[in-house]
């Protein structure tokens, strides 16, 4: 499946796979499910709980953009962050297709490594 518009962002798959909201926030590592990035930018979303909420589907999970921080975000959020944007900046969100679930420490030692940061 290729990227960009013809990407699912939330398949029935995955969000049977995601917990539901609150339910790690107990757990001192907790599992990493989906990551989400900007093709053209340099953020990312990756997902550790979520649910449907009022007709959109709420995530938790660790957000680095200009900074790096747990935080909510829907996706509706993600479908739209690129409205109005023109040229190779207006390339939507996408799925990483090749993620697979860890957790949350090991996403943060990667990111540590590709940056030259300490989160």
């Amino acid at each position: 499946m290729r990227g960009g518009d013809d990407m699912q962002l939330l398949t029935k798959e995955l969000r049977e796979q995601i917990p539901a909201l609150y339910s790690q926030e107990n757990e001192a590592d907790p599992m990493v499910y989906i990551k989400y990035f900007d093709p053209v930018g340099s953020w990312t979303w990756y997902v550790t709980e979520g649910e449907e909420r009022n007709g959109d589907f709420l995530f938790f999970g660790f957000v680095v953009g200009f900074d790096a921080e747990l935080g909510h975000f829907s996706l509706n959020q993600l479908e739209t962050a690129k409205r109005g944007a023109t040229g190779i900046k207006a390339l939507p969100i996408e799925r990483d297709l090749y993620f697979t679930p860890c957790r949350l420490s090991k996403v943060k030692e990667q990111h540590n490594r590709e940056r030259g940061t300490q989160i």
